[in-house]
C-alpha cells in the first residue's frame, strides 16, 4: 500500500490550461520588451504602478458593466474560504489602478501619468495570442480632460512600434461622445435593431435592451450587413464632443500618425466615452488587436472616488511579442560577458573571490559548475563555454592563480588570443571584459 501511495504522489503536474511557463530563451524576449517599455515610459514621464493580482469582485461588475462577456462568462471569481468576501482575478488592471488611485488619494496635488505591467486572467478558450492567463501593458493618464493627452497617449503607443521595428500596424479612432449623446444614440438603436429583430443572434437579443451599443461590436460576419446601416453614434454627437475629437485628430495629423476613423469601434467595456482607439494588425489573423484603450472621464467616480477625467490603453504582451517575431525583429539572447574555466576544484574558493570581483565591477561571468563526476575536462569546459555565448573564457589554472593571475581568452573573434592579466587588477580587467 505504501509503495501504491509513493508512485500516486510521484505523478507529474502540469500547468494549467491556458496558463504557460516562459521559459529561457523565450523569457528573455520579454525582459527585452519590458526593458523598451520602462525606457519609453520614462522619457514620456510614467511612473509605474503596481496593484494586487486579487480585487474584490464588486470592482469589476461595477466598472465593466454587468451585460459584459468579461463579468458574465469569463471571471475567474470565488469566495474567501475565511470570510464570505467575493474576490476575482484581475481580467484587466484599468479598474484596479483607478481603485489605488482613489484608495490612496492620487490625484489630491494634480494629475498622474502611470503605467503597469503584469499578468490577467480571463476562462476564455486558448488559442494562438489569447490564453486564460494573460499579460498587459498599460498606460493610464488620470485627471487631465483635454484632447492633448488623448494624443499624446496614443503617440506613447505609436513610438513604442517605432522602438520595437514594428510596421504592419494601423491605428483605428471613434468617438463614443458623452451620456447624454449616447442616450439619444441608444433610443434609435434599439429602435433600428427592434424592426431587424428576426437578424439578430442570441447575444444580440439578450443586450438589445440592456447595452445595444455592444451590439455593434458584434464578430458575428451575419450580422455585419446589419450593423453597418446602424444609426452612427458620431451623428449625434454635439458640438463639445466633436470639438474633443478634432482636438485629437489634429494633433495626430500633426504628428503625422495616420488613422482611421471607424464609428463601428465602440470597445467592449462599458466604462468609456468620447475618444476610444485600437492599434490592429493584420498578421495575427482573429487577434488583430494588439492595443486598444479610450478615455474614461466617468470611472473614478464610479468606483467611489471624485469624479476626474481619465484616459489610457492596454497592450497584449503575448500578441505583441508574436508580431514582433513575424516581422523578423532580431532580438538579441543575453550571454555573459566571460565564461570562468576551472582546471582544479581545490582551487574553487581563490577563483569565487575573483569572480565575486569581477561581478561587482558589472563583468557578467558565468562559472563552470562541478557535476556530481568532478568539474570535467578542459576540453568539455570550452565547449560549454562557447555554447554560453561568452565573449571571453578566463583560465584559472595552477601557474597561473600560483601568480596572482588568470588567463583571459577570447572567443568569438576568431583570433583567439590568449593573455595573462593580474587578479588585483580588476577594473583594468573589468574594461577589457566589457569592452
Amino acid at each position: 500500500m505504501a509503495d501504491k501511495n509513493n508512485a500516486a504522489k510521484a505523478q507529474p503536474l502540469t500547468a494549467v490550461k491556458g496558463m504557460n511557463d516562459i521559459l529561457p530563451p523565450v523569457s528573455a524576449e520579454w525582459e527585452w520588451l519590458e526593458e523598451k517599455v520602462r525606457s519609453l515610459m520614462a522619457r514620456y514621464a510614467y511612473r509605474n504602478l503596481r496593484t494586487p493580482i486579487v480585487e474584490p469582485t464588486s470592482l469589476f461588475v461595477r466598472s465593466l458593466g454587468e451585460v459584459t462577456d468579461i463579468v458574465e462568462k469569463e471571471m475567474y471569481s470565488f469566495e474567501d474560504r475565511l470570510n464570505g468576501e467575493q474576490l476575482t482575478l484581475r481580467p484587466e488592471n484599468t479598474a484596479g489602478v483607478v481603485r489605488a488611485v482613489v484608495e490612496h488619494s492620487l490625484l489630491y496635488d494634480g494629475g498622474k501619468r502611470l503605467y503597469y505591467m503584469g499578468p490577467m486572467f480571463r476562462h476564455e478558450r486558448p488559442q494562438r495570442g489569447r490564453y486564460r492567463q494573460f499579460h498587459q501593458i498599460g498606460a493610464e493618464a488620470l485627471g487631465f480632460a483635454g484632447p492633448d493627452v488623448d494624443a499624446e497617449i496614443i503617440l506613447l503607443a505609436a513610438a513604442l512600434w517605432r522602438e520595437l521595428g514594428l510596421s504592419d500596424v494601423r491605428l483605428e479612432i471613434n468617438s463614443l461622445g458623452q451620456p447624454d449623446e449616447r442616450r439619444q444614440h441608444r433610443a434609435e438603436l434599439i429602435a433600428y435593431l427592434e424592426r431587424h429583430a428576426d437578424q439578430l443572434d442570441e447575444d444580440a437579443r439578450r443586450r438589445l435592451h440592456a447595452n445595444p451599443l455592444r451590439v455593434l461590436d458584434t464578430k458575428n460576419p451575419a450580422m455585419q450587413q446589419l450593423v453597418e446601416g446602424a444609426p452612427r453614434l458620431l451623428d449625434f454627437l454635439g458640438e463639445s464632443s466633436m470639438a474633443h475629437f478634432r482636438g485629437v485628430t489634429d494633433a495626430l495629423d500633426a504628428n503625422s500618425i495616420a488613422y482611421r476613423i471607424n464609428p463601428r469601434l465602440v470597445r467592449g467595456l462599458d466604462y468609456y466615452n468620447l475618444t476610444v482607439f485600437e492599434f490592429v494588425t493584420d498578421s495575427l489573423g482573429a487577434q488583430g488587436t494588439i492595443c486598444a484603450g479610450g478615455r474614461y472621464d466617468y470611472l473614478i467616480g464610479q468606483i467611489g472616488g471624485k469624479q476626474a477625467p481619465a484616459v489610457g490603453w492596454a497592450l497584449g504582451v503575448e500578441r505583441v511579442l508574436e508580431l514582433v517575431r513575424e516581422q523578423g525583429a532580431a532580438i538579441a539572447q543575453p550571454a555573459p560577458d566571460a565564461y570562468a574555466i576551472v582546471p582544479d576544484a581545490s582551487a574553487m574558493p581563490q577563483v569565487l573571490r575573483a569572480l565575486q570581483a569581477l561581478r561587482a565591477a558589472g563583468v557578467g561571468v558565468q562559472m563552470h559548475a562541478a557535476s556530481a563526476e568532478g568539474l570535467g575536462s578542459m576540453k568539455s569546459q570550452f565547449k560549454k563555454a562557447d555554447a554560453s555565448g561568452a565573449r571571453h573564457a578566463l583560465i584559472f589554472g595552477a601557474d597561473e592563480l600560483a601568480a596572482g593571475e588568470l588567463t583571459v581568452k577570447a572567443l568569438r573573434d576568431g583570433s583567439g588570443a590568449q593573455q595573462r592579466q593580474s587578479l588585483d587588477a580588476v577594473e583594468a580587467l573589468a574594461r577589457q571584459l566589457k569592452a
